[in-house]
This record gives C-alpha cells, structure tokens and sequence, in this order.
C-alpha cells in the first residue's frame, strides 16, 4: 500500500506570494526551461500536482525556482519550495547566489543542525578544483530585473564597514543575524541586478563576498566552525566574481587561517601557495606581504620549518615597498604591519622560539594602540602572556592576563571564552605554586566568563 501523498505548503507558499495564477506559472517554467534548451509541456495541472505533493522529473525543479525568483524579484531556492536540499549538504555548489539564500535562513531561523556543523578538513581544498568560469555562466544568465549602480554598492560597503566595526568591538556574538539577514534579503537580491557597466557588478559581487566574509568571520568567532567555513566558501564563490585574482586568492587566505587556527593544517599548504600563485603580480605589496605570512604559518604547521622562515622574510621584505593603499577586502584585517607581526609571532608559536614570538607580538601591538580593534588586540595581548610565560618570567604573564581581561568585557567572543579558560587552567598551577596575583586573577576570569 502506498503511503498518502503530503501537500507540498511550501510551494504554496511562493506561489501565493507570487501572486501567479497555476496558469502563468506553467507558462514561466516553460520560458525558463526554453531559455536552457528544452522543450516542457508543463500546464497548470502539472503544478496543481506539485502542490498536492508531487516531485517534477529532471531539471523542472530548478526552472520552477527560477521562474519563482523572476515573479517573485528575490533569489527563491529549491530548499525553499521544498524540492531540494537545505543548503546543508554540498559545501561548494554551482549556484552560489541559491546557496546564499538557504545558508541566510538557517542563521536567521538559528538552526541547531546548521550551527553544529562540523569543520570539515575535505572542504579545505575544495577551492582547488573549483570551475570559476562554469559558475560565472550560471551567474551572469540568472538576472530577475532592476537595475544597480555605484550609489547602491557604496551603500553595502559603507553598511558593513559599521557592522564589521561593532563586530571588532562587540564579538561575533553581536548583531550576527541582523548582518546574515541584510545580505541575504537586501544584498543578494542586488547580484541579479542590471549594472551599468562589468566594473559595476565586479564591485556589487566584491562588496557582498565582503560582507559573507563578515558572517562567516562572526560566526568562527562564536565557535560555528562548519557554519562559518560554508560562509567562507560563499565568499570565495562571490570573491571570483568580482576579481579571480587578488579577492579570491584573499578568499583562500581565510579559509587557510580557519584551518590552521583549528589545527588541521591538511591542504593548508596547497591552498596558501595557490593564493600566492593567483595573486602574483596582481595585488600590492602589502597585500602580498599579508598572503605571504599565511604560507609561512601554513609551512610552520606542517613541520616545514625553512620553507616557513623563508617566507616570513619575503613577508617582511614586501612590507616596506607597501604603499599604504591596499584593498578593502584586505583592509579589515588592520594595519598590514600589525597583522604581518602578529601572524609572525604565531608561526614562531608553532616552532617554540618564544622570544622570538614575543618580539613580533609586541610589534604587533605597537599598530593597534588601545580603542582600535579592540578583539584582536586583546587576543594579541592574550598570545604575548603565553610567549612570556613559556620564558618562565610568571609575574610579567599574569600583568599581562590582566591586561587581556581589560578587552573582554562586553564582548561575545567564542574565542575569548576560551582564552579565559587557558587563564584559569594556569592559575591553577600558578596559584599553587605561589605566584603573586594568581589567585585575584583567577577570581577575576572566573568573574568574566560567560555562564
């Protein structure tokens, strides 16, 4: 006995919203499948079944969500209309802008199953082996109307440039679902716009990989590892779009840094070199110098020890021919000097020079004076105490613990949480051993902590 079949309410849903009658639905599904070269016969009976809980045969899902998309003016996803997936299996799919819209509603309805999502270390090098140009096909063939200029463009940069800046403040904790739902309901809906002309969508397309950078960089913050390494993805996807060069290469440079931040450094090396290869001659210096100490963290974690070094000092060479003019994408990370320091003193980490880490660490702050970049500068602060302690100079780490506790409060930080652990987990031991103000400043972390 065959189960009853079960109404399809999503579908339903759309198509009111719509406004369309079954009638002039068949009929758009039929221009959009002529538009890829078949012939359907879809009449009006043939949605009424859909509704009723049917599934369409081949490619006619994907012309339905099309043809919802261009009645509808927004991006209208298969998950959407329940005929396909939720965004949550495939990490890299042909269709970034679908993609976008299902991983914007997961974030926004706070799904557990999403938010949960494992790091996956395969999905490293995914970029690797990524089509850009059949995916640039796709994009530029999926156009709903409207047109979009430089004015609309600057907006979402000008925008994100506030939310990353409270972010820097704040932790990803803040404002996470109120970014999430302006680049998928206001920014996406943009990228199947008419431009005035191809420099115009190339910065349309790099000011939205920005901005799902941003989610994908709040959600690594709060800890989402796989949410955030498929909002990386997203970012590379758009990042292609609008400069296979430069933004994608910066792309890669991020998914790189979540691995090794994670301490998977499988593919690391492959993506950072590959970076290096599609940015060549085509950024500036400083952009260069900040791609090349990637590679150098990425040789340090993988027990390449001269390659690392060897790379940190092309690093350090590139930094004085930087002119200070570096690409927006590029630009959020802070100062190039500052950032190159600090990466440095990491890779150092990696290789327990520690004198040699703090040196760079306390570089480093030197660009971000207090008030600026206030996260990073406190995990910087974080990083120093560590170096310091590993030189068995005590009293000076727990000065500078204190000093790191200064940054956090207020901020919803995934990654501080778990620096103030590693605070607590040492007093232990100093307190034990008796050194002067372990106690008040395991007092004080306990004090700060989340609940």
């Amino acid at each position: 006995m065959t189960g009853r079949k079960v109404p399809n309410e999503r579908l339903a849903a759309v198509i009111e919203e719509a406004g369309c009658t079954y009638q002039a639905l068949a009929k758009a599904i039929r221009a959009v499948a002529a538009e890829a070269g078949e012939v359907l016969r879809t009449s009006p009976s043939a949605v009424h079944s859909w509704v009723a809980g049917g599934n369409p045969t081949g490619r006619t899902a994907g012309y339905i969500a099309e043809a919802l998309t261009r009645m509808t003016k927004r991006t209208v996803t298969l998950a959407e209309i329940g005929l396909g997936s939720d965004g949550i299996g495939e990490a890299i799919t042909p269709d970034p802008l679908a993609t976008a819209a299902d991983l914007g509603r997961l974030v926004m309805h706070r799904r557990r199953d999403f938010l949960a999502l494992a790091f996956s270390t395969a999905a490293v090098g995914l970029p690797l082996a990524y089509d850009h140009e059949a995916v640039a096909a796709i994009l530029r063939s999926a156009r709903s109307g409207g047109r979009i200029g430089s004015d609309e463009v600057a907006t979402v940069r000008t925008l994100t440039e506030t939310f990353r800046s409270a972010d820097d403040r704040l932790g990803g904790g803040h404002g996470l679902s109120t970014v999430t739902a302006y680049l998928t309901d206001t920014v996406l809906p943009m990228l199947r716009a008419a431009y005035p002309s191809e420099d115009v969508r190339k910065n349309a397309f790099g000011a939205a990989a920005e901005l799902a950078t941003l989610v994908g960089w709040k959600l690594h913050d709060l800890g989402r590892e796989g949410a955030a390494q498929r909002y990386y993805l997203l970012g590379f996807q758009l990042a292609c779009e609008s400069d296979p060069n430069g933004h994608a290469a910066w792309m890669m440079r991020a998914q790189t840094h979540q691995a090794l931040d994670l301490g998977r450094p499988k593919h690391c090396v492959d993506l950072a070199e590959a970076a290096l290869t599609r940015a060549a001659g085509r950024v500036d210096r400083g952009t260069e110098a900040l791609l090349l100490v990637t590679a150098a963290r990425a040789y340090g974690a993988s027990g390449r020890s001269k390659d690392a070094a060897r790379a940190l000092l092309a690093a350090e060479d590139a930094l004085p021919a930087a002119d200070g003019t570096i690409p927006t994408y590029a630009a959020a990370s802070g100062p190039v000097a500052s950032t190159v320091a600090s990466h440095t003193g990491r890779t150092l980490t990696e290789t327990k020079d520690y004198r040699a880490a703090e040196r760079h660490y306390r570089k480093a702050l030197e660009g971000r004076v207090p008030g600026t970049y206030q996260r990073v500068r406190g995990l910087t602060i974080a990083n120093l105490a560590k170096s310091v302690a590993s030189q068995r100079r005590h009293e000076e780490a727990v000065a500078l613990w204190n000093q790191f506790l200064d940054t956090t409060d207020g901020v919803a930080s995934h990654r501080n949480t778990k620096e103030l652990l590693a605070v607590n987990s040492a007093m232990a031991v100093y307190s034990k051993r008796g050194i002067p103000g372990a106690t008040e400043l395991a007092q004080r972390a306990a004090e700060v902590a989340p609940c």
